[in-house]
């Protein structure tokens, strides 16, 4: 059910993005110019509500002012070296070949050399400069977002898919450097070099110039034409592939159960189905475009033959230079490409757009849980947890009363190192209770106190330095063990890592490993066994010498012999801490200093094993219930 959601949501959101992509695809060059031009203007002149976000991102490149401005110089140069060769070619013949004068050849074959020269080292400071700036940009952007990130709750975690806050920073700051890098060289240059050909045109000629600007209706017409005919295949295209992608993924994710019901085939059919599908599709945008682009390519070379036919006729009569005609012919080759260079851009500039309000909405959400203004740092804690009055629900509206709460009216004192066992049915509250004191959420109402403080007044880095928590999967981080078992004490010696490891019982496993301490245990452990990458997790919350210890199902996942193992390493684990442990293995919490029961977030006993066995309530029949299914 988790792939088929999660294939849901990727259908979903490459189904918005194909959406997206189509529109802005399908728009003719001349059009995508005007938009981009109008979108750029209204920003402005602060009628686009991204003007804000647009000034933020400007912001980004603030520290590096000093390059940016090399830059736009080193485009001027590029630009100006890139407009120059036609004009001098058609001096060339003018002035040089036809008026039989070496020496002005000689001086415009050198000035020719010289602004390639100039073109090469624009071009290459040019790229190199707004290379070096997007890229550094982009890289304080990635880490503002993981520091934002880092500072969230864990409900906001929870609410949210991993994947979409991966592609914010992934495929959305990378969809933001196109725009930075390549936008910005791509507005200016294609610009500049767009003007400067449409003066140097007028300036060599006016009637040859007009002609030329003849061929933007023909162009239009050419490319609403193609707009409307290929509208719907660039739509289908897009959700073809959505199709495909979120097939693989879902594939991907279920392989596990794909292999285990010997389903090969008939994944390998319908992915080769949907392929098929996607080929067909994008087969007809291959016909528009093998029609569409030699349409312009061949408006180009009617436009050329106009001016080689009109100019030529003109030349012949004595009325204008050949070498202007040849300029002519020059820049023309070069009128339309910044055209579609515009054009492609506003594709980049939509989706950058649409990248940078992805990012604004990551970014402006605030986190749930901030330290309160003067909140203190209490020291080192002796472990006294009290929860009084405490009601708390999930739900993000505030519930009514008798709807969705999780925890109602929790009153609890547990002495500085006491063993506290929560047992209940799965929902009963006892993870929350957990999570409660560990601050990553706080009560609607009530409090919750450590050593008499308000967690609300309590700085949460002072308090998670001295909290340790064993889940029900002891997660790991790609590295060694000892890398793991170091997380929460960087500093710790060695032989602090290896008496961590002897006292959980993990010395034979450790030293069973290729390379002993120094063994990668691959992405999220995978290396090891669920036992032991549980008992790597006992060590890490051991060698950090938490005052507070919660253990959250950890013995749950790991076989009867792992958990006697354990089991031996407990008692020194427990020791002088306070602990709360939540265990459906009731054998783990005979020993504890105080059981609660809980019923629907609610406390229905407490006391110690023996006092509830005695007293024949909820406790003793769970207690009775497990004894008999663990002697099955």
């Amino acid at each position: 059910m988790r792939g088929s959601r999660k294939a849901d949501e990727g259908r979903d959101v490459d189904a918005a993005r194909a959406e997206d992509a189509s529109e802005s695809s399908v728009q003719s060059p001349l059009g995508n110019v005007a938009l981009l031009f109008a979108s750029l203007w209204r920003l402005v002149r602060g009628q686009d509500q991204r003007g804000r976000k647009v000034r933020w991102m400007i912001g980004l490149l603030r520290p590096y002012r000093g390059r940016m401005a090399l830059m736009f110089v080193a485009l001027l140069v590029e630009t100006g070296a890139g407009l120059a060769p036609p004009f001098l070619a058609g001096r060339a013949i003018d002035a040089g070949i036809r008026a039989n004068d070496l020496s002005a050849l000689d001086w415009i074959v050198a000035a020719f050399v010289a602004v390639s020269i100039l073109y090469a080292v624009g071009t290459y400071a040019e790229t190199y400069l707004v290379g070096w700036v997007g890229t550094r940009a982009l890289q304080d952007l990635r880490e503002r977002i993981f520091t934002h990130l880092q500072a969230m709750s864990i409900g906001f975690f929870t609410r949210n898919n991993p994947g979409v806050l991966i592609s914010r920073m992934t495929n959305d700051v990378e969809a933001l450097q196109q725009l930075v890098t390549t936008g910005v060289v791509t507005i200016f240059s294609s610009s500049l070099t767009l003007i400067g050909v449409i003066v140097i045109l007028l300036l060599l000629d006016v009637k040859l110039a007009l002609i030329t600007f003849l061929t933007f209706p023909l162009l239009a017409i050419a490319s609403f034409v193609f707009r409307i005919v290929s509208a719907g295949a660039y739509r289908a295209t897009r959700e073809r592939i959505a199709a495909v992608t979120a097939y693989l993924q879902e594939s991907l994710s279920g392989v596990r159960v794909v292999r285990s019901f010997g389903q090969e085939p008939r994944h390998v059919d319908e992915m080769t189905a949907l392929n098929e599908a996607n080929r067909q599709i994008n087969m007809k945008t291959v016909y528009l475009n093998a029609s569409y682009f030699p349409a312009v390519e061949l408006l180009a070379a009617i436009g050329t033959s106009v001016i080689l036919l009109y100019g030529g006729s003109q030349a012949i009569e004595g009325a204008i230079e050949v070498g202007v005609i040849v300029s002519f012919v020059g820049y023309l080759a070069t009128f339309f490409e910044p055209i579609q260079e515009l054009s492609q851009l506003y594709t980049t500039y939509q989706q950058g757009m649409a990248a940078l309000d992805k990012i604004f909405d990551l970014l402006d959400t605030r986190p749930d849980m901030v330290d309160a203004p003067g909140a203190i740092d209490p020291g080192p804690i002796r472990g006294e947890i009290e929860l009084e009055d405490v009601w708390f629900s999930y739900s993000e509206a505030d519930p009514v009363p008798g709807d969705s709460w999780v925890m109602e009216g929790i009153d609890l004192h547990v002495p500085p190192g006491q063993t506290l066992a929560l047992v209940g049915a799965t929902g009963a509250g006892k993870s929350t209770f957990a999570k409660l004191v560990a601050r990553f959420y706080d009560p609607q109402k009530g409090r919750v106190l450590v050593d008499g403080h308000d967690l609300k007044s309590v700085q949460q880095r002072a308090l998670r330095r001295q909290l340790g928590i064993v889940p029900q999967e002891g997660f790991l981080f790609s590295g060694s063990v000892r890398e793991n078992i170091a997380f929460g004490r960087p500093e710790a010696s060695l032989e602090e890592i290896e008496e961590a490891i002897a006292t959980v019982g993990a010395t034979e496993f450790v030293a069973a490993l290729p390379e002993g301490i120094d063994t990668q245990v691959g992405e999220r452990g995978i290396q090891l066994s669920a036992g032991q990458r549980q008992l790597v997790a006992f060590a890490r919350a051991l060698l950090a010498e938490p005052r507070i210890l919660i253990l959250d199902e950890a013995t749950s996942n790991v076989d009867v012999r792992t958990e006697k193992t354990i089991e031996k390493g407990l008692e020194r684990l427990l020791h002088g801490r306070t602990a709360i442990v939540i265990a459906h293995r009731l054998s783990t919490i005979r020993r504890a200093g105080k059981i609660v029961v809980l019923e629907h977030g609610e406390i229905v006993e407490q006391g110690t094993h023996e006092e509830l066995i005695a007293a024949q309530g909820v406790y003793a029949r769970l207690y009775g219930a497990w004894e008999e299914n663990a002697a099955a």
